[in-house]
């Protein structure tokens, strides 16, 4: 089997690609969703973030104000590593479960959706979706509804895309229409499944 990782900066368009190796049956996790799901209210993880980033992070029925959390975090580099720090365990547990269940129903291909995680190692290739940067904060202020300014702000916070690059052995520009970026990642998609299908067993990255 394998790994696929798939990355990239906000609003860069990484939901297209993930969708289309989706629809070719390919077992996929999404980091995001995972980081989502363990910060419900009554997880364990909530008065840990209260006591670092602020009690009122939290409504008063438990549940998490996602927002301000985000806008706290990824106003200056060591909030985001401060919030990586306490939630990317978890997210790193359930991705490997994940990864198991798919190598054991053969599956010739998974793919971690979000892996700039420690988990980023266990995969066979880094993909990296790339998009320019106006375009991303487009997306990103119409995405959450907020000004651009702040979405140019929480795009800054994140890892560089240069960076991400430097990771990767693969890479998808979307620079051109929708149709172009369907097409490329499907035929990546093509091309790692008939990898994965030659690889058969031999997969021992866990």
């Amino acid at each position: 089997m394998i790994t696929l990782g798939i990355t990239g900066r906000s609003g860069c368009g990484k939901s297209t690609v993930t969708a289309v190796f989706a629809a070719h049956g390919v077992p996929l996790v999404d980091a995001d969703q995972i980081s989502r799901e363990i910060l419900l209210p009554g997880s364990p993880l909530l008065p840990v973030l209260a006591q670092r980033f602020g009690a009122d992070i939290l409504y008063a029925d438990g549940r998490l104000n996602r927002r301000l959390l985000a806008d706290r975090a990824f106003a200056a580099p060591e909030g985001k590593a401060a919030l990586d720090s306490l939630v990317l365990p978890e997210i790193i547990r359930r991705v490997y479960r994940l990864k198991q269940a798919a190598r054991e129903a053969g599956a010739p291909l998974f793919v971690i959706d979000g892996a700039v995680i420690d988990a980023e190692k266990e995969c066979d290739h880094l993909c990296v979706v790339t998009a320019p940067f106006a375009t991303s904060v487009a997306r990103i202020a119409a995405r959450d509804g907020i000004t651009p300014e702040m979405a140019a702000r929480r795009l800054n916070a994140q890892t560089p895309e240069e960076v991400l690059l430097a990771r990767a052995d693969l890479v998808l520009r979307n620079d051109a229409d929708l149709a172009s970026l369907e097409a490329a990642a499907a035929a990546l998609c093509e091309q790692l499944q008939a990898e994965g299908a030659r690889k058969g067993g031999a997969d021992t990255s866990l």
